[in-house]
């Protein structure tokens, strides 16, 4: 049996750059970018490819934060139905929203052809497992929702739901053909080499300590050099960390762990996910599933493992792996990560102008794929435009989430206990 280490999959199958420059001097640019992940990146490409200059600062190393670390989801929407959507904003902004990030996949993949990055995308859509009776009219009213709207989805059931998914424990699942998968570490790397190319600075290992007003530009301090910029962008997301921000409060961390097998072969291995999809299902504590290119079987869900012994992890995913592909047989373990997501109340994200010269962004409530995509473009146009219009949505006034760190413990002891109850056997 494989040792199962503590280790991203998606570090382990991804050559990291040779080199990591960190910031040792004073800068200038047109705009900083604090937080090297896909929104910042994404910013910083279409700020350079307009002819301004961008110095982007990592705390840690590319791909450290939700953007290396994610399920590898390239989801349209967001996590709540686009009648909730338009519920919450208003049926103006709220269609405006459902519009973006209904085509935001499309984005993420004329990105990755455009700027030639190796990724293992597979634009082959996504399934959404119906595991129960309400999954199965939760994901009518999605199919329902989302057609209205135009979008290519499809409800799969009996023989044609068995044969996408792999597993006769699903009643149903809705294939929405927009989406897809890629490599998210990849991805993050491919957009920061595409940053490099056009002539932006980007410095890891370089956290932000201080974010003061200088004259009419913004000097933005880290532990040995400044960047003096006009323009600021606030893109740490979930990873937000120091005082020098009160972005952390208006959001809630969770977490989000994965588990993947070596790479498996054979006819019953061919049988799961054949057809490329990546999947989840519509359990409140969700599994998700999906292979990677080399045949590897990845589960997940909600909480961490990083804290949890290897008996207790290996139990978990012989435990789904069970439920949902008995026919693999016993399957070898191989590593195991964490990660962590920026999660709002009502599961929407916000956009911040917190000062003249600042934006930031929280709450993707696990979305960062593609939602960071877009934002980073929409950032990048209002910065040269400032034209607040044009937004995805308006700007919020910064709100402290309450009790934002019982939350956090709250739903982390509650998914344990449930995670606990499935190694258990006691739920499913």
């Amino acid at each position: 049996m494989t040792e199962l280490r503590r280790e991203c999959l998606w570090e382990y199958v991804t050559p990291a750059p040779a080199t990591v420059e960190v910031l040792k001097s004073a800068q200038k640019a047109d705009v900083c970018v604090i937080g090297g992940g896909i929104t910042g990146l994404s910013t910083a490409i279409h700020l350079l490819e307009q002819g301004k200059s961008v110095v982007l600062l990592e705390a840690w190393k590319l791909g450290h934060g939700g953007s290396g670390r994610n399920v590898g989801l390239v989801n349209a929407g967001t996590w709540i139905r686009p009648d909730d959507v338009e519920a919450t904003l208003g049926q103006a902004q709220g269609s405006r929203l459902n519009k973006l990030l209904g085509e935001a996949p499309a984005e993420v993949f004329a990105m990755i052809e455009r700027l030639g990055i190796d990724c293992q995308a597979h634009n082959k859509g996504t399934l959404h497992m119906a595991h129960n009776a309400n999954g199965l009219a939760d994901l009518k009213a999605r199919h329902e929702q989302w057609s209205r709207r135009g979008a290519d989805v499809e409800l799969l059931t009996g023989a044609l739901c068995q044969e996408y998914c792999g597993t006769d424990k699903i009643s149903a699942a809705l294939l929405d053909r927009r989406a897809g998968t890629i490599n998210p570490m990849a991805y993050t790397l491919g957009l920061a080499a595409a940053v490099t190319r056009l002539g932006g600075r980007i410095y890891q290992q370089s956290a932000v300590t201080g974010l003061q007003r200088q004259g009419a530009s913004w000097q933005v301090a880290t532990a040995q050099g400044n960047v003096l910029a006009d323009k600021v962008v606030i893109s740490t997301g979930a990873y937000t960390e120091g005082d020098w921000t009160d972005l952390q409060r208006n959001f809630f961390r969770g977490y989000y762990y994965q588990v993947a097998s070596r790479p498996l072969t054979g006819a019953a291995a061919d049988n799961v996910l054949k057809h490329g999809q990546g999947s989840w299902d519509t359990r409140t504590v969700l599994s998700s599933i999906r292979r990677d290119d080399q045949g590897r079987l990845l589960l997940g869900s909600l909480g961490r493992v990083d804290n949890k012994p290897t008996w207790f992890i290996r139990s978990w995913a012989d435990r789904i792996q069970n439920h949902y592909f008995p026919q693999l047989g016993k399957v070898d373990w191989e590593m195991h990560w964490t990660g962590c997501i920026d999660f709002t109340p009502d599961h929407l994200m916000r956009l911040f102008e917190p000062a003249p010269g600042i934006v930031a962004v929280t709450g993707y409530n696990g979305r960062g794929n593609t939602t960071g995509t877009v934002i980073g473009k929409a950032f990048a146009r209002y910065l040269i435009e400032d034209k607040p219009d044009d937004l995805p949505i308006p700007f919020s006034p910064m709100k402290p989430v309450s009790v934002a760190s019982l939350r956090t413990g709250f739903y982390e002891t509650g998914f344990s206990l449930y995670h606990a109850g499935q190694c258990l056997r006691v739920v499913l």
